[in-house]
């Protein structure tokens, strides 16, 4: 590893709901204008650029991220995949399905997390680069930072997470 790490951030509105009852508050939709700070390592044993002093040109790192958190993320519906809504959506307004981040399990911080760093992982495929760090600032004063491997954390198979496009379901491609 080089020693120096990429950070960026980016902020976006989302709702979501909680069914397991360990956040009783939290099981009425509702929202949060949410921050994820990624940080950016080498993969490999790269140093700096000779020519241009840098690990990585920050646009670059960062465009196909920011793309997918704007078109994807930003004021999208977090629900479990368990949540009686999807259901309901299926039947009933299944245009609203495109705008459902579906999680295994409730939509907490934590597995958000969890999912964030699978999928920029992913978009940083072939680059050398890897995230170390996954941070979303679920309010002003709550945090919640991964440092861990995803795929100790989420269930594996062809879901959203594992894939480099701009799903955030298994339902419908966005």
């Amino acid at each position: 590893m080089s020693g120096f790490t990429l950070q960026f951030e980016r902020r976006y509105s989302m709702a979501h709901r909680l069914l397991s009852g360990a956040a009783p508050r939290c099981s009425v939709p509702h929202g949060h204008n949410e921050v994820v700070v990624v940080e950016i390592v080498a993969s490999d044993e790269r140093t700096l650029n000779p020519s241009t002093n840098m690990l990585a040109e920050f646009s670059v790192v960062k465009k196909r991220w920011f793309q997918w958190v704007d078109k994807a993320v930003d004021h999208s519906f977090h629900i479990s995949d368990a949540d009686p809504l999807v259901a309901y959506f299926r039947e009933n307004e299944p245009q609203t399905l495109a705008r459902c981040l579906i999680t295994p399990g409730d939509p907490t911080t934590e597995i958000l997390a969890a999912c964030f760093m699978a999928k920029l992982n992913l978009f940083l495929s072939g680059q050398g680069l890897a995230c170390s760090r996954m941070t979303i600032h679920e309010t002003p004063t709550n945090s919640v930072v991964f440092t861990g491997d995803p795929s100790k954390i989420l269930p594996e198979g062809d879901y959203w997470w594992w894939r480099a496009d701009d799903s955030i379901n298994d339902f419908v491609n966005v």
